[in-house]
This record gives C-alpha cells, structure tokens and sequence, in this order.
C-alpha cells in the first residue's frame, strides 16, 4: 500500500473506481483542476509515492528531481512509447520509479466517428455529396498509415462496407495478409488510395511536401492521432487543391488557427471520451495499481 496517492489533475475515473483508490493508499487526494506549470505539480505531489495523472500534464526530470519519494507514476491515458509519453519515463527507470500507462481503451469511438463522418462526406448527408453524387463505401480504395489496434480496428470496419483496404506500417504483419489487405511502401499507398487514414503515435509525422506531393487531388485524409501526422506548410497547400482533412480533436489537426478553413472538417473533441471508454480506462488504470500492489 502507498503511504501517498496524489491525481495531479482530473484521470477521467468512474466514481466507484475513485472509492476504490483508497484501498491502495492511506491517503488519496484528487485534483479537479489542470496545474498551470512544473512548479505547481511540483507542490501538489510533495511528499506522495503514487502520482496519476491524464494527458494534459507533464511529468519532466524537472518535476521528478524536486519530487523524490515517487514510486510509482499511473498515466490514465495512452502509453505507445517513451519517446510519445508526457512522462520522462526514461529517468523515471533511471531513479527506480514505476511507469504505467493504458492502451486500447477509447478505440471503439473513434471507429464509429471514422465511418459516421465518411458516410456523411460520401452521401452528402448535411451537405454536398463528394464526388457530386452519393456514393457507398463499397469499392472504395482505403489506405492505412500505421496498422496499429486502432488502424486494424479502422481497417477491419472499412471492410465490412466493402472497401479495398491497403496499409503501411513498420513491418508487414501476417494477420493484414490473411484478411487481405495489402501491404504497400508510403508513397504508393499515398497515391493509390482515394483515401487515407494516418493512425499513428503521438508526435510522429510521415507526411512531408513530398508525401503530399504523392496523395495528389481530390483525395480525404483522415487524422486520429493525438497530434498532426504532417507538417503545416505543406498540409495547408495540400488542402487547396480540392483536398479534404478530417480530425476530432484540435490537437489532432495541430491548433485552433485551422478551424475555419474551408476544407477541415474538426469536431473539437476527443471521439474517444464515451461513458465505455471511462468504464474500460478505470478497469486498466485498477489493474496497473494491482499489478504494481500484488
């Protein structure tokens, strides 16, 4: 049992995984507001040797040097890689603290606002239809950018609605081929696909001038990522060529100066944060602190 359990900000927990908290520490407090800089994280943890937090915070060496009684550090919320983490998680292992973080929990949303908004834009549901006249995802060439769990999950509905599903990823993987989908390099997927989906992890960006150069006109790029998968410039040239992005997030599409182009479709939230997603980040966030506890 932890002797200090500190949320530095709000972890998005269900109630009756709150209570739950207070069985593995004496003492649990829980912020419900975002700390405006390191000093102010740096107070709230004081003393603690368990310290949670979501993904609007950091957690530096900074932090973790003025703080030496840490543990043990639960993100609630995504962890792909120490590289992508708003923990430094590599001198966290260097000083002995435990990191851990959750996957997979907010999928299943995003996967709905992938096909919802591709229905509308290809119908015209609220608008004009894309190409002039409704169409079907049937037939339609789909490229994945990063066939990770989310991309798999995006892939594998694409082609329930009939599309042609190809992907790119670090490695071909045996389980795309046996449903099969198509492995292709970046810049044929880019070019042969009518549109693309970049799934990718945070801070990772694959589309430069010439990968722009590549995807061509009249073409719907898709971003689920928690940042852009792109640079501005050559994003925003891209756009004018009767081009057409999609991201729910701000942060996604890399800033609110974007939102009124013409040619971004933003819904300005995570489409992730459903009532499952909370139900399933709690039951993960419990079993690292019982993993961690056992």
């Amino acid at each position: 049992m932890f002797e200090k359990l500190i949320a530095i900000e709000p972890v998005s927990l269900i109630p009756s995984a709150e209570k739950e908290l207070h069985t593995y520490a004496k003492e649990v407090i829980m912020y419900t507001n975002i700390p405006a800089n390191d000093s102010e994280i740096i107070s709230r943890i004081g003393d603690a040797d368990a310290v949670l937090l979501s993904y609007t915070s950091r957690i530096n060496r900074a932090v973790l040097e003025k703080c030496p009684n840490i543990k043990y550090i639960g993100m609630c919320c995504s962890l792909y890689s120490p590289e992508s983490a708003n923990v430094d998680i590599l001198y966290a292992n260097e000083r002995g603290i435990t990191v851990t973080g959750i996957r997979d929990y907010g999928d299943e949303g995003v996967v709905e606002y992938v096909i919802s908004e591709l229905v509308r834009c290809l119908h015209g549901f609220g608008r004009e239809p894309w190409d002039g006249t409704p169409q079907e995802i049937t037939g339609l060439k789909a490229g994945i950018v990063g066939l990770g769990k989310l991309g798999g999950m995006i892939a594998d509905a694409l082609r329930f609605f009939g599309a042609e599903i190809s992907y790119f990823s670090r490695s071909e993987k045996a389980e795309a081929a046996a449903k099969g989908y198509q492995y292709l390099p970046l810049p044929d997927l880019l070019a042969q696909n009518q549109l693309i989906i970049c799934c990718l992890n945070k801070n990772t960006v694959l589309l430069h001038e010439e990968e722009f150069r590549q995807i061509g006109n009249k073409k719907i790029l898709f971003n689920v990522g928690l940042s852009p998968a792109w640079d501005e410039a050559p994003f925003i040239q891209w756009l004018e060529k009767d081009n057409l992005c999609y991201c729910d997030s701000t942060d996604a599409l890399g800033g609110t100066h974007l939102l009124d182009h013409p040619r971004i479709q933003c819904m300005q939230t995570s489409t992730g944060r459903t009532r499952q997603a909370f139900d399933r980040l709690s039951e993960k966030v419990l079993a690292n602190l019982s993993e961690y506890n056992g």
